[in-house]
């Protein structure tokens, strides 16, 4: 089904392994003891897909988004969402010159390699819709009139998990446009220690210098895409996305931009470990964080606990890589 796995690396996978691990270590000066959830958010970035990060107050939500965009020489965009935020204060707006007689576009933040929306369930769903066109064709229309968005290009949202007062939750089409969405957690001892340890003299997202330029990532974010995927990998990946379509406690099922996604991300995580060509690991290995929150469970399984997460987890232990495999 694959290569065999003494094949070596490509140029351009080689080249994309060295960029994503250094941006890692980079990240890691800040983030200590989370590599996995950074090597997530890296993926989603060569993926040039959207990552939202939700868990509880103080976890080191915004500072992974943050440390994740001065590791990186690009425009960076910060949007701190509140509910008096409006559209326009995101996309831009169009102004009537009067000295010129003319109208012209003002871009908004969104106009950056990176924008970090930051508590965006706290925003109104009107103003949380100004998101839908530019995460999905990487434009914004304002007026009848298209305007593209830089290449590369990634939002990075946060959300807190258990503070809902005075937040309005993210509807099932703004989640779906989202890759992967990912928890930080809390760290384990001996990373707290090191984060007290290090408090006020410690490196912060600040003082991180940039390891890559936005230049370079658009090129591996290509190379990232020539990755080899079998014809037995693709039915794979197609009935794990499936499988989650008929399942008796699951109203709503992953799309097809689910497989996509999925597909994407697999390549990045295959290229970021010097591999021309994907493994059903890969599939294993990112299923989770990229399908887990498209899925719209029936109210019974959500009074009795199940997430998504635990939806793909039995999918997974299922769903076998032959096409012959019973679901």
């Amino acid at each position: 089904m694959t290569p065999p796995p003494t094949d070596p690396p490509t140029d351009d996978t080689a080249r994309l392994a060295k960029c994503f691990h250094a941006l890692a270590d980079n990240i890691e000066r800040v983030v200590k003891g989370k590599r996995d959830t950074i090597e997530l958010a890296l993926t989603c970035l060569f993926a040039e897909g959207h990552l939202l990060i939700e868990d509880v107050p103080g976890t080191g939500k915004t500072t992974l988004a943050r440390c994740l965009a001065a590791s990186i020489e690009a425009d960076f965009a910060r949007v701190q969402f509140t509910p008096d935020l409006l559209p326009s204060d995101i996309t831009g707006v169009t102004v009537y010159r009067q000295n010129t007689g003319t109208f012209e576009f003002l871009p908004g933040p969104v106009f950056a390699n990176i924008v970090l929306g930051d508590e965006i369930n706290r925003a109104s769903p009107k103003t949380q819709s100004a998101l839908l066109e530019v995460m999905e064709e990487r434009r914004v229309t304002a007026d009848g009139t298209t305007h593209p968005v830089p290449r590369p290009f990634m939002v990075l949202a946060t959300q807190n998990s258990v503070d809902m007062g005075g937040t309005y939750p993210l509807p099932e089409a703004q989640l779906d446009r989202f890759l992967m969405r990912i928890t930080v957690g809390y760290p384990d001892h001996a990373s707290e220690v090191a984060v007290l340890t290090g408090s006020g003299t410690g490196t912060t997202p600040e003082s991180l210098t940039p390891v890559a330029t936005a230049r370079e990532i658009a090129e591996l974010v290509k190379a990232a895409a020539e990755v080899q995927v079998a014809d037995a990998l693709y039915g794979y990946l197609v009935r794990v996305v499936a499988a989650t379509r008929s399942l008796p406690d699951v109203r709503l099922g992953a799309s097809p931009r689910g497989s996509v996604a999925l597909l994407r991300a697999v390549r990045v995580r295959a290229a970021s470990q010097s591999r021309p060509y994907a493994f059903p690991e890969d599939v294993k290995a990112l299923a989770g964080p990229v399908l887990a929150h498209r899925l719209i469970l029936t109210p019974e399984a959500e009074l009795s606990g199940r997430t998504g997460t635990d939806v793909i987890e039995e999918v997974l232990a299922t769903v076998e890589l032959n096409s012959g495999a019973r679901v």
